[in-house]
């Protein structure tokens, strides 16, 4: 059995037209909601092993800040496949986590995360940013992987739990 966990990036800015889609940071929202999940992930004991993330500014700064915030000893790894990914994709890079790992948070975008959860638990769920799905997937190896092998134990949303 192994778990995934799977986050979409906190809100990022569009104060700056200039600015490429891959560059843009974390806006004052986000730069709350991250560190706040990170911390809710420690306190429900939701601790990866790994942690996957796009390398695009926002993914990559809300990775940073909830590996902080949760005081995770996970490696973050940036994976370029993983910025605009489709569900394929996604799969592929959770295929190639090493079989060691329990526990995996992928950080990214919609629309493809939502395509993977639906792919792995037939679910269809808004996932708005910083919004946290917890998978739990019937599997013993990262590679086994496949359409419709996980539960969806959890979605947290950060606007329901921030009151």
């Amino acid at each position: 059995m192994k778990t995934l966990l799977i986050l979409r990036h906190a809100k990022s800015s569009w104060d700056d037209a200039s600015m490429s889609d891959f560059e843009r940071p974390l806006n004052a929202r986000g730069l709350r909601a991250a560190p706040f999940m990170g911390g809710l992930m420690r306190r429900r004991e939701l601790i990866p092993d790994t942690i996957l993330s796009s390398p695009a500014m926002r993914a990559r700064h809300t990775a940073k800040l909830v590996q902080q915030s949760g005081a995770f000893d996970a490696e973050i790894k940036f994976d370029h496949d993983i910025y605009e990914a489709s569900p394929g994709s996604l799969r592929q890079a959770v295929a190639e986590i090493d079989d060691e790992i329990t526990t995996a948070l992928l950080v990214g975008h919609n629309p493809g995360i939502e395509g993977f959860i639906r792919y792995l638990t037939g679910k269809l769920e808004p996932m708005p940013t910083a919004a946290l799905a917890v998978i739990e997937l019937k599997i013993s190896k990262w590679n086994e992987i496949d359409d419709g092998c996980g539960e969806l134990k959890a979605v947290i949303r950060p606007r329901d739990e921030m009151s």
